[in-house]
């Protein structure tokens, strides 16, 4: 059975990451690893963390750097990154082992569901799906699994400070395109219900399209985080 190594990258989470962790301590009876990579946080996240984790990471602000600084540390031979606002489905390991026991796959990622019940979250939702399935690039929010060896021989996550999964699925897609498993993976809704739906799609077509366009990514993070 191949180990994997679920690695989370956190920032200032303490309001959620003891749920966060509680619904992944299932994977970690069935030969996974749970690595929390911290950028940090100011609150009680590591403090709350550390009885729910096999091991605390602390790193340099930014997921990439964080995810980066987590895999270092994992022992297993498939990297699964996840948001700590997502919540995989129960059989997401078998489901993770089986996509990548064909030699020739080596990545993947998984359907996303947003928490939400506005009708508008089920379209924005399935156009990610689909986006994802026609163009071979995954969001973060899609919970990216890779296997341990291509992750390091592409070099991880680039050092960016947005679009960090954009980048990576361009570094692996040459490699193969992602297995992309129907069962989802729920992801909060929250920013999407705070910021205005609509205007989260045309926030995020807009850095999207600026970043394939050559903006650099630091500017479009501070755009994202206003």
């Amino acid at each position: 059975m191949s180990h994997i190594a679920i690695v989370l990258p956190v920032l200032n989470e303490e309001a959620q990451i003891v749920g966060c962790l509680r619904a992944l301590q299932p994977l970690r009876e069935q030969s996974c690893e749970l690595i929390v990579a911290d950028g940090g946080s100011r609150d009680r996240t590591l403090a709350w963390a550390e009885p729910l984790a096999d091991r605390l990471v602390s790193g340099p602000r930014g997921r990439a750097a964080q995810m980066n600084a987590g895999a270092r540390q994992a022992g297993g031979e498939i990297l699964w990154f996840l948001h700590a606002d997502s919540l995989p489905p129960p059989d997401a390991a078998s489901l993770i082992r089986a996509a990548l026991a064909d030699p020739g796959q080596h990545w993947g990622r998984f359907d996303v569901r947003l928490s939400g019940r506005q009708p508008l979250l089920r379209v924005v939702e399935t156009l990610m799906n689909r986006r994802s399935r026609l163009t071979g690039i995954a969001t973060g929010d899609q919970g990216i699994f890779v296997r341990r060896a291509l992750f390091e021989q592409i070099g991880g996550y680039p050092s960016i400070a947005l679009m960090e999964d954009i980048a990576l699925c361009r570094r692996l897609k040459p490699h193969g395109r992602p297995v992309c498993l129907r069962q989802r993976l729920q992801t909060s809704s929250r920013r999407w219900e705070r910021d205005g739906i609509s205007r989260t799609i045309l926030l995020m077509w807009r850095l999207r399209l600026a970043y394939f366009l050559g903006a650099d990514p630091a500017r479009l993070a501070r755009i994202y985080d206003r």
